[in-house]
C-alpha cells in the first residue's frame, strides 16, 4: 500500500467516525445529556455501582476528570454516591431510578442509531467491519 493509499484510508475512517460523532450528539439532544456523560452512565448501567477509580479505568480518563463527569451527573441527579459496603471509607457511584431510566432510553436510541447508522452494510459486512475495528483498537 503506498502513502497516499495510507492517507486515503486514514481521511475515510476519521470522515466517518466525524459522521457517527455527529450523529451521536444529535440522538443525545432530547436528554440534554454529553457523550462523556452518556458514555458513564453506560458504564455504571453496564457493571452496577463502582469505584471512581473504577470508572476512570472503565471510560479512559484521569480520575480528576472522572470526578466532574460524575458531579455533572449527580447535579441532574441521574447518579449518586453511597458508601461502599466492603469498605465504609470509599464512595461508589450508582445510577439513581432516574438515571437507569434514562440510561435505558439512550441505550434504545442508540441502538436504533447504530442500526440506521450501519443499515446500508451486509451482516457480513457488519462482522468484518466489527472484527477489524476490535484488531485496531485493541493493538
Amino acid at each position: 500500500m503506498s502513502d497516499s493509499d495510507e492517507e486515503s484510508l486514514a481521511e475515510t475512517f476519521w470522515a466517518v467516525a466525524r459522521r457517527l460523532r455527529h450523529q451521536a450528539k444529535r440522538t443525545l439532544e432530547p436528554w440534554e445529556i454529553n457523550p462523556g456523560h452518556a458514555r458513564a452512565l453506560a458504564v455504571l448501567m453496564r457493571h452496577g455501582p463502582m469505584r471512581l477509580s473504577a470508572l476512570a479505568d472503565h471510560l479512559h480518563i484521569a480520575p480528576r476528570s472522572t470526578t466532574e463527569v460524575v458531579d455533572g451527573l449527580e447535579e441532574r441527579g441521574l447518579v449518586e454516591r453511597q458508601a461502599d459496603p466492603a469498605d465504609r471509607r470509599a464512595t461508589l457511584v450508582a445510577p439513581t431510578d432516574e438515571g437507569r431510566r434514562i440510561g435505558e432510553a439512550i441505550r434504545v436510541a442508540r441502538a436504533a442509531e447504530a442500526d440506521r447508522f450501519f443499515g446500508s452494510l451486509s451482516e457480513d459486512d457488519r462482522a468484518e467491519l466489527g472484527r477489524i475495528l476490535r484488531r485496531l483498537r485493541d493493538d
